[in-house]
């Protein structure tokens, strides 16, 4: 069992893969280097520190040559796409920045400047975006910013394209609260399962991380927020920045909680942020978030067609390349719908017959029409784990087996699991003939057991690794093949980092105070804190005034409000904003900040350290396939 090859059944399904899909269909290939006018040699871009943090030159060699038995046909034919980088021309007056992130930066050309829609995850990445437009266009001002949705991939560059002078800045309504509350609530958890679902920490290669089908992977530099300055608020709504006319469409609970398409009527361009890209996208993405709505994602792309088909002469998003054509552009569309549309009326169909998540994962098959159209794979989302979401979204966790219902967590689980089939020889025993049988599936979970009862235990922890290759080695799906190949070298012992944090200050300095105040909630250690009262009443200063609220902790439980509380509290907390935030982020404790003068309490003085004693800490590098 080796890192460096790929079963014989894998290669055979490859192979079979190879001769059932239209590969000779070189549309894709076409379009997307399709205005191609330069690119950064070398590909390179880093941070101030010297850190490399995105490397677009890291593909170009291995993409190069011959695909390995070691990457799926699909996926590989896909990452090819994916990787290509540089600045292209979309149509009169509109550019690409494409291959430079996980994601595209599109610039507008307009009157007197340029309007930047989508300034990537990395300050850096954006700034080297933006510098590669300009060395083509001339060192135009940006005049407007515009962020599609609420995920950083679509805003975390602004530091990196915006000056000191204030520009207007559009987003569809509800964008500050999602962004801030998906990177701050959960944002350890969903940082640290990135991770894994990108790849960032893998190398490069033909074992190794080759895309993970949205893009390539995430940047590492430093992630930004500047809030917007105008909220789209209805479909029809239309402004006009720096000179260009722009027709929006909101499109909230589709691929983000807050979203939004829009076209542009004098360049015949319809941009459709991330509903619409050359995927099958997630419904529940890996790295955890709130079930999508497939039902309504279907709706709004019927009514984009209604709205702007008709006009549209050239299509782009905020990943991937354009579609040129109105009838292409239809087509596409219309497929995209048909896609999302089918995953929910089918999983419903069969849900209402009795069949749980995971039986209609295996069963749905997408009609052959669809599965024909390359922008329909799952290289991105997948149909298995999209069912089991909208299984998930009507019906959550519960199948309604009552065996299923009150489950030993996965160590107790697994130490019965090896007592039942007769001790740790037995299991391997076991589970090295489904290897060689072919069945990793299999191996994986019956090996996972074995991991849980006894991490110490090498030779289960090397057979989990390979058969997690072998399935890393076969996935069609980008962010299935980095989980395997990630949580290999974590059962190996190598380190899988988390290098891309999200939660950074200026996110942080965006959360409302009910927001500051939940970020604090959730940290509480529930039993530590059970037999704690602590009532607080607060003033919180700012370059606006000062904000009253109050919390109480009880029962284990902070709970808070607005103005003051009914009750009398132990102490009355003066606090400036910037000092709350301190306290927030642990850069600072009570008596640092009373010394500083952030900080006045009027009332029991040792409140603040009892409360913030309770607190728990996140971990950032938490284990994901071993306990």
């Amino acid at each position: 069992m080796t890192g460096t090859v790929a079963d014989q059944g894998i290669v055979a399904a490859a192979a079979a893969m190879q001769d059932h899909l239209p590969f000779t269909d070189t549309t894709d290939e076409a379009n997307a280097r399709r205005g191609f006018l330069r690119t950064r040699r070398p590909a390179q871009v880093r941070a101030e520190d010297g850190r490399v943090v995105w490397d677009a030159d890291a593909w170009a060699g291995l993409l190069a040559g011959e695909r390995p038995d070691t990457v799926n046909p699909s996926l590989w034919r896909q990452a090819r796409l994916v990787a290509m980088h540089g600045l292209y021309k979309v149509t009169e007056g509109i550019y690409q920045v494409r291959g430079m992130d996980l994601s595209n930066m599109t610039i507008v050309e307009g009157r007197t400047g340029i309007i930047v829609i989508d300034p990537l995850i990395s300050t850096e990445t954006a700034a080297a975006a933006l510098a590669l437009y300009r060395e083509e266009r001339g060192d135009r001002p940006v005049t407007a910013l515009i962020y599609t949705h609420s995920h950083v991939d679509h805003f975390g560059g602004a530091r990196g394209v915006l000056s000191g002078e204030p520009v207007p800045i559009l987003a569809p309504e509800g964008f500050l609260h999602h962004a801030v509350a998906e990177n701050v609530y959960a944002g350890t958890a969903m940082a640290r399962r990135s991770a894994y679902m990108y790849g960032a920490a893998l190398p490069t290669g033909a074992a190794g991380q080759i895309g993970a089908g949205l893009g390539m992977t995430v940047s590492t530099g430093n992630v930004s927020l500047v809030p917007p300055t105008h909220d789209v608020i209805h479909t029809g709504q239309e402004e006009t920045l720096d000179g260009v006319r722009i027709v929006f469409q909101i499109t909230p609970g589709t691929e983000a909680p807050s979203e939004m398409n829009f076209f542009f009527p004098e360049h015949g361009a319809l941009c459709m942020a991330e509903n619409a890209t050359h995927t099958l996208h997630n419904l529940l993405t890996l790295r955890g978030a709130l079930v999508r709505d497939p039902h309504v994602w279907s709706q709004y792309l019927t009514e984009a067609i209604e709205l702007f088909g008709n006009d549209t002469d050239v299509e782009f998003a905020s990943h991937h390349w354009p579609t040129w054509g109105r009838d292409e552009i239809i087509t596409f569309l219309s497929e995209q719908r048909d896609l999302y549309a089918y995953q929910h009326d089918q999983t419903l169909r069969l849900l209402n017959k009795g069949y749980v998540g995971a039986e209609i994962a295996e069963m749905l098959e997408i009609p052959t029409a669809l599965e024909n159209a390359w922008h329909t794979h799952g290289y991105y989302g997948s149909i298995s784990h999209n069912v089991k979401a909208v299984y998930q979204r009507y019906m959550g966790w519960y199948d309604g087996n009552p065996a299923h219902l009150w489950q030993h967590p996965p160590e107790q689980a697994g130490r019965r699991y090896v007592a039942a089939i007769g001790g740790p020889d037995a299991v391997l025993g076991v589970a090295r003939r489904a290897y060689d049988e072919g069945d990793f599936r299999w191996v994986a979970e019956l090996t996972g057991h074995l991991v849980f009862t006894d991490p110490s235990n090498q030779e289960a922890r090397e057979l989990q690794a390979a058969a997690f290759e072998q399935l890393g080695f076969g996935a069609e799906n980008g962010t299935w093949r980095n989980f395997y190949l990630t949580g290999a070298r974590e059962l190996r012992g190598e380190v899988a980092g988390t290098p891309t944090t999200t939660a950074s200050a200026d996110l942080l300095a965006q959360l409302s105070l009910p927001q500051m105040f939940d970020s604090l909630a959730i940290r509480i250690d529930g039993p530590r804190a059970g037999e704690l009262r602590i009532g607080l009443d607060w003033t919180v200063t700012h370059e606006d005034g000062e904000d009253t609220y109050w919390s109480r902790l009880r029962n284990g439980v902070l709970i808070h409000g607005a103005g003051s509380g009914r009750d009398e509290a132990d102490a009355r907390i003066r606090i400036s904003r910037a000092g709350l935030l301190k306290l927030l982020s642990g850069t600072a404790n009570p008596d640092a900040l009373t010394g500083s003068g952030d900080l006045t309490i009027d009332g029991n003085a040792d409140v603040l350290t009892r409360l913030f004693g309770v607190l728990d800490t996140p971990d950032p590098g938490f284990a994901i396939v071993t306990p």
